[in-house]
């Protein structure tokens, strides 16, 4: 699983890398393990009015899934001490949203997520994937909305 990769990163002096930073990578890691799909972050440090600085999203392919996601997010924050999140839309699973303050995570049902375009609400973040070893990737808004057009296709 990749998440122990990125262990390093909670356990190591990663200097350049903030607690907020390192956090995001592991929540998008932790949906990626658990199989969600289209996981991308959103930075958002640079907008006035957003409530976050990182927006973790990810897609599910069931209420199941979202619950798994969230349920391992939750041992996680156990098992590395930090702080639990609050979290919203659990009962019905189509969207749910765990708020750490600085990073909020969003797991979506396919038809939800497609319903909201959450993305194109924020089209003047940053964008960015992560990869296996916990590096962040910068992606543009065109192809973050990509992943639209495919949702329509299926």
């Amino acid at each position: 699983m990749k998440f122990y990769r990125f262990t390093c990163y909670i356990l190591s002096d990663f200097s350049h890398l903030t607690d907020t930073q390192k956090l995001t990578i592991l929540t998008a890691q932790l949906a990626d393990d658990k199989l969600a799909q289209d996981v991308f972050i959103l930075e958002l440090k640079e907008i006035d009015v957003a409530a976050a600085d990182y927006f973790v999203v990810a897609t599910c392919e069931s209420n199941n899934q979202v619950q798994a996601i969230t349920n391992l997010i939750l041992e996680k924050c156990v098992e590395y001490e930090l702080k639990k999140p609050r979290i919203e839309g659990i009962e019905q699973g189509e969207w749910v949203i765990l708020d750490f303050f600085d990073v909020v995570i969003h797991l979506f049902i396919k038809e939800v997520r497609a319903f909201y375009k959450i993305e194109k609400l924020w089209g003047d973040a940053k964008f960015y994937t992560v990869d296996l070893e916990g590096d962040m990737h910068t992606v543009t808004i065109q192809d973050v909305l990509q992943i639209y057009n495919n949702y329509e296709l299926a």
